[in-house]
């Protein structure tokens, strides 16, 4: 039985020298001496006999008898050498009685190289064995910007109040995520129960991880942990069996795999047009693939109410007219201030018993709720109105609205007779950079002097028109819509004058109805290409105004020539003869972003972390906004990429 099993074994491990020597890879054990050489090592730290997983123990700690082993400690000895009659000798034993006898190791930036018992950890990884004993020594670099550095005194700082040596995450931050996820304050050390409660379901869910993982899928067991806490939560990973563990993961194994090839997003950024007869046929032709619109009952979940919150009270205007555009074949639902996790969930399954079956949710902090509700109702169709999310089980939606800023900022200064303009933003997400910025590139494009300057209303202290005012600035660009209960003027891009009477000039259209509309439509066709990206990319609708959900409402007493201007810049915009952010772009202290000849990529608007040279403002840090505001910037707040820049 030992001959036969380290003949296979021979055959795994030949096989991995010969894939490495054709790629060009060192086809051995790596060594940790050789590893070391070029290291400051500021502390050793024994660890005493503990238990460590076996897919992180990578190499040898000294040249020895390297060249044994293929680079997955697989031997690459013939069966009838010494080594092969003792590698069998140590197979029987643990076929027998177990290996009971611990190795021993030093660890290095979590990883583990054997100094004695290479042939214990060759049996064991063959026989698919999850963890082995041994005894450690834990060398300590000393710490760096180096990117695998950081990651590993992150581990370290994790280690202090957990003592748990199994845990490792492969992205920085996600180790404050976890102690987030369980509730567990970063100082707060933990006592020997919720160590030993933490170390059962982590180990739990990793030896069922590893049975139904392929080679290819790079995520380690603990960043698996992390997003099944995330959607499960901790108090439910504490309880679950290994196999209730198993059917949770086939449930989120298309979240897995997108996080694991990085979190891809297909930008789609014009709805699909087809001829309007096509569903009929479609569904007779294909049962199931098309389906009528009376057959829909779609919900809208709002985070507050539409008479206090602009922004819920433009879906619910989308919402009424997806309702009037289908002429009574569609029946919707509103469920209003579900601001918190507790109440996205109670709204989704209120929605469920009532018959709905496709649910928009319209915030960014809505997302990962959205996704849990997905997981929850596999067939329910869910969209969430946001940018930049990378999740498989549900769709996002966004508008293109910096196409309008643009147009506003070129109108701005058509209108004022100075060169400072006013731009009140709420909090720096993803998006918004990118309106701030086009605003200040349209303004320029007419005014070369124009100075924008960028006032936020999502801080705790602002007086952002009060500012303004005493800045001598008239022209504003504000909120794109007021809502029903605020009774003021000053919204979209208007004019106060002095003695306060405020002139509305223009407003940036999103006409959400019209995105629901042709999302219905694609839903009604059948066509959405749910299978061919499942876990391979996210899709976000990302459209404009090609689309026509996008539009600038200009008053009709514009002067002719200007509003024949705007006219010409929108319709260079939909017919793509004119973009936004083409060609070299210089942002505040003298940065240049792009380049001559080439347009700014979808992901480069998206997540802008830079003001253009002409704005007179910065991004302020995130504590000094609302607590409203922060949790939405902790969720989906661009990184700075640029230079402060002046203070307004």
């Amino acid at each position: 039985m030992a001959l036969y099993d380290y003949s296979g074994a021979l055959r795994q491990g030949r096989k991995r020298y010969q894939e490495a020597v054709s790629k060009g890879q060192y086809p051995y054990l790596p060594v940790l001496d050789d590893i070391l050489s070029n290291t400051e090592i500021v502390s050793e730290v024994n660890l005493g006999i503990i238990d460590i997983p076996l897919d992180r123990v990578v190499g040898t700690k000294t040249q020895g008898r390297t060249q044994a082993f293929a680079s997955n400690f697989m031997p690459l000895l013939g069966e009838k050498s010494e080594f092969g009659a003792k590698w069998g000798y140590l197979y029987d034993h643990q076929i027998e009685e177990g290996i009971h006898d611990p190795i021993f190791a030093y660890e290095f930036m979590n990883r583990y190289y054997v100094q004695e018992g290479n042939k214990r950890v060759s049996v064991l990884k063959y026989l698919r064995a999850y963890s082995i004993s041994a005894s450690v020594i834990r060398l300590i670099p000393k710490r760096s910007d180096n990117y695998d550095t950081k990651l590993y005194y992150e581990f370290l700082d994790f280690y202090q109040v957990s003592f748990n040596c199994d845990v490792w995450l492969s992205r920085e931050g996600s180790y404050k995520r976890l102690l987030e996820a369980m509730g567990k304050k970063p100082e707060e050390v933990w006592t020997e129960d919720e160590r030993q409660y933490f170390k059962a379901a982590h180990d739990r869910f990793s030896k069922v991880f590893y049975n139904i993982r392929t080679e290819d899928m790079e995520m380690t067991a603990s960043d698996a942990f992390l997003k099944y806490v995330e959607f499960f939560s901790y108090d439910v990973a504490k309880e679950r069996t290994a196999d209730q563990m198993k059917k949770d993961l086939v449930r989120i194994w298309d979240e897995l795999l997108l996080t694991s090839r990085g979190s891809e997003i297909a930008l789609v950024e014009k709805p699909e047009v087809k001829e309007a007869s096509s569903p009929k046929l479609l569904n007779w032709l294909l049962p199931g693939s098309a389906i009528e619109p009376e057959m829909l009952k779609p919900a809208f979940i709002y985070p507050k109410g539409k008479e206090v919150s602009s922004w819920v009270y433009a879906h619910e205007l989308g919402r009424m007219y997806l309702e009037q555009h289908f002429k009574g074949k569609m029946h919707t639902r509103a469920f209003e201030d579900a601001g918190t996790e507790e109440e996205v969930l109670r709204a989704v399954d209120q929605a469920v018993e009532e018959g709905c079956n496709v649910i928009f949710t319209v915030a960014p902090q809505m997302a990962a709720t959205s996704v849990k509700a997905a997981i929850k109702y596999p067939k329910l169709r869910i969209f969430n109105c946001s940018v930049n999310m990378s999740y498989s089980s549900i769709r996002t939606y966004y508008a293109r609205m910096y196409e309008s800023k643009f147009l506003m900022g070129a109108l701005a200064a058509a209108m004022s007779e100075q060169e400072k303009l006013g731009y009140i933003a709420d909090y720096p997400i993803y998006g918004m950079m990118s309106n701030i910025n086009a605003f200040a590139m349209g303004a320029k494009m007419i005014n070369p002097r124009a100075k924008i300057y960028l006032k936020w209303s999502g801080l705790k202290e602002h007086h952002c028109r009060q500012e303004l005012e005493q800045e001598g600035i008239t022209h504003i660009s504000g909120e794109d819509l007021s809502a029903p209960s605020k009774a003021s003027r000053e919204y979209g891009l208007y004019c106060k004058a002095p003695d306060g009477t405020v002139e509305n000039l223009a407003t940036a259209l999103t006409n959400w109805g019209k995105f629901y509309e042709q999302i219905v439509s694609q839903i009604c066709r059948g066509d959405q290409e749910d299978r061919s990206l499942k876990g391979k990319k996210a899709i976000n609708y990302w459209w404009g105004m090609s689309a026509d959900v996008i539009d600038v409402i200009c008053s009709k007493d514009l002067p002719s020539s200007t509003q024949k201007l705007i006219d010409f810049l929108k319709w260079s915009i939909c017919c793509g003869s004119f973009r936004t952010f083409e060609g070299k772009i210089y942002a505040q202290k003298g940065q240049i972003v792009g380049e001559e000849g080439r347009c700014l990529t979808p992901e480069e608007i998206i997540r802008m972390g830079w003001l253009c040279e002409n704005v007179v403002g910065h991004i302020p840090a995130i504590e000094l906004f609302k607590p409203e505001a922060q949790a939405m910037i902790r969720f989906n707040g661009v990184k700075e990429t640029g230079t402060e820049g002046e203070k307004g």
